[in-house]
C-alpha cells in the first residue's frame, strides 16, 4: 500500500476544504450567482399618467375620475392638491426619456389616460392630439433603445363613463374593449408589453365614501360587482388581441395584481389559515380566475361571502356568479403575471369591519409588527423576505407562471441621499433573485416605483417615491438625481447587486 507523502495529504486536505466552503458558501444563499441577474431579465421604472402628466384639460382632454374628485373634494387629498400639473410630463416628456436613458434602463412602463384619447371614453370621440402626445412619448422612448411596457388603466375612468355607474356597469367592459382595439391598433406596432388594469382592488373604488376615486361607498357589494366587469373586461381584451392582434404585432398581454404578504400573527391554525383567506379575498380574487388550473373565484372566497350574505338577509350572494362558458373565456388569459410588491401585514383570525364588507367577509385582522422598519407611508413596512415568500406562493399556486414585477418601491420625504431608498431596493431585488436562483421562481422583469416624485393619491406630494427628485413649487418642475438613481444605474450596467449592498 502506497502512503501518501505530507504535501500530497496537504493538497488533498486543501481540495477538501474548498470543496467544502464553496457547497456552504452556495447553500447559504451566497453564491455570486445569487446576486446576478438572470440573461433577458428586463430591468427599469415604472409611472400612471394622471400621476404625472398633468395637462389634465390641455389638448382635448376629456375629465376623469380624479379630475372631479380633487377639484370638489380637495379634503380628501392630504395637502388638498391635485394632479392638474403634476411633474408635467406631457410637455415634458423628452426630458423624462433622458433621465431613463441615462440610467440605462431596458424598459418604462408608463399608463395611457384614456380621456386623453377617448374624451368621453367612447369609440366614436378620439382626441387625435391624445393620440399624437403618446405617439411621440413611444417614438421618443424607441429612439433612445428603451422598450414601451403600456398599462391601459391606472386608476383614471372618463367621467362620462362614471356617471354610467363605472365599472359595476358590465357594458363599460365593451367600452373598454373598444378603448384596447384603438391603442393595439394605433400603437401595436411599437408596444410588445401590455398591462390591462393595474390592481383593480384599489382602482375600482368603491369601498369607501372618502378616499379612493369614484369614491362610492358601496363596501361589499359594489367592490364585487366592479371585479366581475373588470376580470371580464381583461379576458375580452386578451381574446381580441389574440384574435385580430397577436399574429403581426407579436406582443404580449397580462394583467397588474397585489397583495400585501400576510404572515400569521401566531402559530396558530386560525391564524394560519386567516393569512390563507387573506391570500384568497386580496389577490386571490383576479387571480384565480385567470391564472389558476380551474379558474373562477377561489372556493374560500364564494363560501364566505355566500354564507354571509345569507346571515345578513340577502336573497343572494353578493359576489356576482360567472357562468361556465365565463370561467372559461376568462381562465388562462395572460401571457405573464404582474405583481405589485411593497410590504406585508401580520393576519389574526377575526372578523371586525363593515357590514357587509371584503374585509369582514374574508375574517382577517391585520396589523403592523412594530420592530418591521419605516417608511413616510404608516402602510409601508420594509420586509423584504415578505416578497420572497410572495413570489414563492405565485410559483405554487398557479403553476410558476411568467411574473413581471411592474411595482416596487419606497417612500420617504424626498430627500436627495436617500439611504432608506437605495436599502429597500436593494434588499427587495436580493430576495427576488433568492426566489429565482433558489426557489425556481420564473421572474422575467422588476420595476422601481417610481421615476419620478409623484402625485400620490391621496396623499398627495407629501410622500416621495421617485428615483428623481422633483420640486413642485417651482413652475418649470425640475428633476433632481437622486442618489438612489445613481445606484440603480449602476446595477443596470453591471446587471448585478453591488458588493457594498450584498
Amino acid at each position: 500500500m502506497k502512503i501518501a507523502s505530507f504535501e500530497e495529504s496537504y493538497f488533498f486536505v486543501l481540495f477538501l476544504f474548498v470543496l467544502l466552503s464553496n457547497i456552504l458558501f452556495q447553500s447559504s444563499g451566497c453564491s455570486e450567482m445569487n446576486y446576478i441577474f438572470p440573461e433577458g431579465f428586463l430591468l427599469g421604472t415604472a409611472s400612471a399618467a394622471y400621476q404625472i402628466e398633468g395637462g389634465w384639460d390641455t389638448d382635448g382632454k376629456g375629465h376623469n375620475i380624479w379630475d372631479t374628485l380633487t377639484h370638489t373634494h380637495p379634503d380628501y387629498v392630504d395637502d388638498e392638491d391635485n394632479g392638474d400639473i403634476a411633474c408635467d410630463s406631457y410637455h415634458k416628456y423628452k426630458e423624462d426619456v433622458q433621465l431613463l436613458s441615462q440610467m440605462k434602463v431596458d424598459f418604462y412602463r408608463f399608463s395611457i389616460s384614456w380621456s386623453r384619447i377617448l374624451p368621453t371614453g367612447l369609440i366614436n370621440n378620439v382626441n387625435q392630439r391624445g393620440i399624437d402626445y403618446y405617439n411621440n412619448l413611444i417614438d421618443e422612448l424607441l429612439a433612445n433603445d428603451i422598450k414601451p411596457m403600456v398599462t391601459m388603466y391606472h386608476w383614471d375612468l372618463p367621467q362620462a363613463l362614471q356617471d354610467l355607474g363605472g365599472w359595476p356597469n358590465l357594458k363599460i367592459a365593451d367600452y373598454f374593449e373598444d378603448y384596447a382595439q384603438l391603442l393595439f391598433t394605433m400603437f401595436g406596432d411599437r408596444v410588445k408589453w401590455w398591462i390591462t388594469f393595474n390592481e383593480p382592488p384599489f382602482v375600482s373604488g368603491y369601498a369607501t365614501a372618502k378616499g379612493h376615486a369614484p369614491c362610492v361607498n358601496q363596501p361589499g357589494i359594489g367592490d364585487y360587482l366592479a371585479a366581475h366587469t373588470i376580470l371580464l373586461s381583461h379576458a375580452k381584451v386578451y381574446h381580441l388581441y389574440d384574435r385580430i392582434f397577436r399574429a403581426k404585432q407579436q406582443g404580449k398581454v397580462g394583467i397588474t395584481l397585489n397583495s400585501n404578504w400576510c404572515e400569521p400573527l401566531t402559530n396558530s391554525t386560525e391564524d394560519i389559515e386567516s393569512c390563507d383567506r387573506h391570500r384568497q379575498f386580496n389577490l386571490g380574487l383576479y387571480s384565480h380566475p385567470i391564472f389558476s388550473a380551474k379558474g373562477d373565484y377561489p372556493p374560500v372566497v364564494k363560501e364566505r361571502i355566500a354564507n354571509n350574505s345569507k346571515a345578513e338577509g340577502f336573497t343572494r350572494s353578493r359576489l356576482p356568479k360567472f357562468s361556465t362558458d365565463e370561467i372559461q373565456y376568462i381562465r388562462g388569459t395572460y401571457d405573464f403575471f404582474g405583481l405589485n410588491f411593497y410590504t406585508a401585514d401580520l393576519g389574526r383570525s377575526l372578523e371586525e369591519g363593515h357590514i357587509p364588507s371584503l374585509a369582514r367577509d374574508s375574517g382577517v385582522v391585520t396589523l403592523k409588527d412594530p420592530e418591521w422598519p419605516p417608511s413616510a407611508s404608516s402602510w409601508l413596512k420594509v420586509v423584504p423576505w415578505a416578497f420572497r415568500k410572495q413570489l414563492k406562493w405565485i410559483a405554487h399556486e398557479y403553476n410558476n407562471p411568467p411574473v413581471f414585477v411592474t411595482e416596487n418601491g419606497f417612500s420617504d420625504n424626498g430627500e436627495l441621499n436617500d439611504t432608506g431608498r437605495i436599502n429597500y431596493l436593494t434588499s427587495h431585488m436580493k430576495e427576488m433573485l433568492k426566489a429565482i436562483y433558489e426557489d425556481g421562481c420564473n421572474v422575467i422583469g422588476y420595476a422601481v416605483w417610481s421615476l419620478l416624485d409623484n402625485f400620490e393619491w391621496n396623499r398627495g406630494y407629501t410622500e416621495r417615491f421617485g428615483l428623481y427628485h422633483v420640486d413642485f413649487q417651482d413652475p418649470t418642475r425640475p428633476r433632481t438625481a437622486k442618489e438612489s438613481s445613481k445606484v440603480f444605474k449602476e446595477i443596470m450596467s453591471t446587471r448585478k447587486i453591488p458588493e457594498r449592498f450584498r
